[in-house]
């Protein structure tokens, strides 16, 4: 795999990460499609029912996963190559 390649996957795979935690962080249940205000707070700290744990330890899971990929996508690479790649994926 190139390069490029390998820049778009891990794009890709980031916004699809954020795209699940903004769902998730809005009380969103991707699984069930269960709203907030509907029933019980999905994220509500007085409340944390087994499904809400295993939600907050996704979230994190995520976050770990975006921190190492962010860690893949910048190691050993020049900010201003970084940041014209960058560049060249916004524009295709």
């Amino acid at each position: 795999m190139s390069g490029g390649v390998v820049a778009i996957v891990i794009v890709a795979i980031i916004a699809s990460m954020i795209v699940r935690l903004v769902k998730i962080s809005k009380g969103m249940d991707p699984d069930r499609k269960h709203r907030r205000g509907q029933g019980q707070a999905l994220l509500d700290p007085a409340q944390t029912s087994p499904r809400e744990q295993e939600l907050q330890r996704e979230v994190e899971d995520l976050r770990e996963r975006i921190h190492v990929l962010e860690r893949i996508a910048t190691d050993g690479r020049r900010p201003q190559a970084l940041a014209d790649e960058i560049e060249r994926l916004r524009e295709k």
